[in-house]
């Protein structure tokens, strides 16, 4: 159904005419919610088809048993070759499935045998951070933080600075998930971490599926990122992709297990470990299957709808809400290249004006003074300007 609905769309630019007749029914679950709903940079909406998908991989469970590994691995297989795809990686098993993001960056951090220097910013997310923050607490890494300018803004000049021979690894996001900046110059930080003999990790969650990514071009070492958000697949569907460069050099991690030997279906126990090839070096015990297939009808929607389409109309929405919320004093940032998915407006009590919000019936969230909005092909414009009505109001009582 949802390459039909896509197909149906046509190769034109989205319109909101056009989705909701083809698009909207593919989420009639989420739609039935009375909420405008502008925390899809958070929690992404499903569409119906993802409980189908879910139950598919219960049902080869009940039917098969230890049958149903032969049809889970393969489901494994293909959502790495999506998220390959939405990444331009070169080949599928650079895409190596995690849990987490931070779980793929603590399998970077542990294919270093000694303490490193570690090069990042002061606009990580909160797990990203805080795992950084513990192996320096253990004495695994030293931290060299690079901070925004006075408009809080991130710089690659300021990352080049930063990078000395004694970096080892560079942690810095694609958008700052905060601020959705998008940081530019991510290649001039790339060819100077090697020039230095660095190697780079990407944070990219609140960039794939919604700015084009392409990571071969970008020439990163490492990327994180997930499909919480944008690609509309939950919790627990996760990535760490791996430059084939180093999967071709044997490189491997601490952070492993037995999907990670060779041939582990054979159960050798060779007393030298003999790891997979290339991405599957970097597997570790028995992978979670139900998220792979929770993620399965999301990452179809997106690939089949094309980011570059989704970018656009995207912009196109981000700029309704803009000039709506100006319209009613309430000056916003969004709408721009150098922006990511949502609109932010700065609030000392933002938290305080997103639960007042909700109270309101429009769903947002809030981090570190940032309000942030975010609409996706199930907003209207109706609904961006009675979000825009009802925070200029809510904002009277602040």
């Amino acid at each position: 159904m949802i390459h039909a609905a896509v197909r149906a769309l046509g190769p034109h630019l989205l319109t909101e005419a056009a989705l909701e007749e083809h698009v909207h029914p593919l989420f009639s679950r989420v739609l039935a919610r009375e909420e405008v709903y502008l925390a899809n940079h958070s929690l992404g909406r499903p569409p119906d088809r993802a409980a189908q998908d879910v139950q598919e991989a219960m049902d080869l469970w009940y039917r098969d048993m230890d049958g149903a590994w032969e049809p889970w691995l393969e489901a494994m297989s293909a959502f790495r070759g999506r998220v390959a795809g939405l990444l331009g990686a070169s080949r599928p098993d650079c895409i190596v499935p995690k849990t987490s993001a931070g779980q793929g960056l603590r399998a970077v951090l542990n294919t270093y045998r000694d303490r490193i220097k570690v090069v990042t910013t002061r606009g990580e997310f909160d797990s990203i951070d805080f795992i950084l923050k513990v192996y320096g607490e253990h004495r695994r890494v030293d931290l060299v933080y690079v901070e925004p300018d006075a408009a809080g803004e991130f710089r690659a000049d300021d990352l080049v600075a930063a990078i000395d021979d004694a970096t080892d690894l560079v942690v810095v996001s694609m958008v700052m998930f905060v601020t959705g900046q998008v940081v530019e110059g991510l290649d001039r930080v790339v060819a100077a971490a090697h020039r230095h003999g660095a190697r780079v990790l990407v944070d990219l969650y609140h960039a794939v599926g919604t700015v084009p990514v392409d990571v071969g071009a970008l020439n990163a070492d490492f990327a994180i990122g997930g499909s919480y958000k944008y690609l509309r697949g939950g919790p627990g569907a996760c990535w760490l992709y791996v430059h084939p460069r180093h999967l071709d050099a044997g490189m491997s991690t601490l952070d492993t297990g037995w999907f990670a030997k060779k041939e582990p279906f054979r159960y050798g126990r060779p007393e030298v470990p003999e790891f997979g090839v290339g991405g599957d070096a970097f597997l570790e015990s028995t992978p979670p299957i139900l998220p792979l297939f929770q993620a399965r009808a999301g990452l179809e929607l997106v690939w089949e709808l094309g980011v570059g389409r989704l970018r656009t109309y995207s912009l196109h929405q981000q700029s309704i809400l803009v000039g709506a919320l100006a319209e009613r004093g309430v000056a916003a940032v969004g709408a721009r290249p150098d922006r990511g998915a949502f609109v932010t407006v700065r609030h000392a009590r933002a938290a305080d004006v997103s639960k007042a919000l909700h109270a309101e019936g429009v769903n947002t969230d809030a981090r570190s003074g940032y309000l942030r909005l975010c609409p996706d092909i199930l907003n209207t414009e109706a609904e961006l300007h009675l979000a825009a009505e009802r925070l200029a109001e809510v904002l009277k009582a602040f």
